[in-house]
């Protein structure tokens, strides 16, 4: 096993503040759900934004944001735009470990074994939402790893995210990749699951509202 992984974060995570749920442990404001933290509560060594291959949508029904949720495809349907906004945190493979346990709103336990998804690109640990491993790419000599569905793309039903998500994702994208709300606007609204389901002229709204301005 490596000593490190980049942790590759394309929902909510993209917020450091968000992160430090998973680290520290404690209830996010706006939810109900107590993480337990990371056995070892290290800030991660370095974090920086990351564009992964393949295409970022949104399905499920969150109980806690109470619409759909961001997942990557590595793989996905030609007419699906590409290039997924990604912030990459810098973490032992123990904290990575740890990290994907809270997101199966479970204990962190026995460390995750690597070896399947660092041999072939991909691991499914089991059926669950966050559940299915993925090794997007390299970085400064460490794996880019992060975990999505095991849905297929081609078949997944897409889901509406709700307006509180698509706040904190604006938010996020403005913090880890200083984008503006044009840039922000323009990647939200193609994406799988946003498009078709808000109008162009209520997300603009909702960007320029969460930015306050900011161009």
């Amino acid at each position: 096993m490596p000593d490190y992984v980049w942790y590759a974060s394309y929902g909510s995570n993209l917020h450091a503040d968000r992160l430090t749920y998973y680290i520290e442990g404690g209830t996010p404001p706006g939810t109900d759900h107590l993480y337990p933290g990371m056995r070892d509560r290290t800030w991660p060594l370095k974090t920086r934004p990351l564009t992964l291959p393949g295409s970022i949508y949104f399905a499920w029904e969150s109980p806690v944001w109470t619409g759909g949720v961001a997942f990557y495809a590595a793989d996905p349907p030609s007419s699906w735009t590409t290039g997924a906004a990604a912030r990459g945190y810098l973490l032992t493979t123990g904290q990575f470990s740890d990290l994907q346990t809270q997101e199966m709103y479970r204990e962190p336990g026995p460390e995750l074994d690597l070896t399947e998804v660092l041999r072939t690109g991909r691991s499914q640990l089991g059926p669950g939402r966050y559940e299915t491993l993925v090794y997007a790419d390299d970085l400064d000599g460490w794996p880019v790893l992060t975990f999505t569905s095991p849905w297929d793309p081609n078949t997944v039903q897409l889901n509406k995210p709700a307006r509180r998500y698509l706040q904190m994702l604006t938010s996020g994208l403005h913090e880890s990749h200083g984008w503006g709300s044009g840039k922000i606007l323009s990647y939200l609204s193609e994406l799988p699951g946003i498009e078709g389901n808000w109008g162009y002229s209520a997300l603009r709204a909702l960007v320029a509202e969460t930015l306050g301005g900011t161009r």
